[in-house]
């Protein structure tokens, strides 16, 4: 196991311990893994889940490159209000078949779960203060982020200046929401070797 491996998982580990610790809002513990686009938020998440034993919903079913926040709604109605009540989560996916996100496809289910890891970009938005029992704030240089991103969409024509767009979205969404600010971890990818 790499060094960079044992950083993740005693991360993932602390976070997941903190999570347990905790009191359930309306019987769910939901966990939001928030941060900027090529952050590490995924890697994270996916292994916050596995040492939770959770199910993740990804913002990606919700978010386009064209709609950066204008999505919430959809997610508020079919994810947040269906879990906070007791009932499973049933939400329509973005279809990503074309590369830009700019139409929904399949329905999928979420069954309720006592624990739910939320993984995206704005899922620990100021909308929903009171309602997670943890938030995840994951970051890394703008430079790093760009590249990561860059590196997996590598065959899409325009895609630098998309990504540039997108960050400077971010950067206006998450500043003037105070995203970072509220969150009970902060995970510096640059040191812990998540992404």
């Amino acid at each position: 196991m790499s060094s960079a491996e044992v950083g993740e998982s005693e991360v993932a580990a602390e976070i997941a311990a903190a999570v347990l610790s905790r009191e359930p809002v309306n019987g769910i513990r939901l966990v939001g893994v928030d941060g900027p686009s090529g952050s590490g938020k995924s890697y994270l998440a996916a292994r916050l889940a596995t040492a939770l034993g959770a199910p993740i919903i990804e913002i990606d079913d919700f978010v386009s490159w064209d709609c950066f926040s204008g999505w919430w709604p959809r997610f508020e109605a079919q994810v947040l209000e269906p879990l906070l009540a007791g009932r499973e989560a049933r939400y329509q996916a973005r279809d990503w078949q074309d590369w830009y996100g700019s139409s929904l496809g399949d329905w999928k289910t979420q069954p309720w779960s006592p624990v739910i890891v939320l993984e995206g970009v704005t899922c620990t938005r100021q909308a929903t203060a009171g309602r997670l029992a943890c938030s995840v704030w994951v970051e890394a240089p703008a430079d790093m982020r760009l590249a990561r991103g860059l590196a997996r969409n590598s065959t899409h024509e325009g895609k630098e200046e998309l990504w540039k767009r997108w960050m400077k979205e971010e950067a206006e969404f998450f500043t003037a929401d105070g995203t970072r600010e509220r969150a009970d971890f902060v995970v510096d990818t640059t040191r812990h070797g998540v992404g």
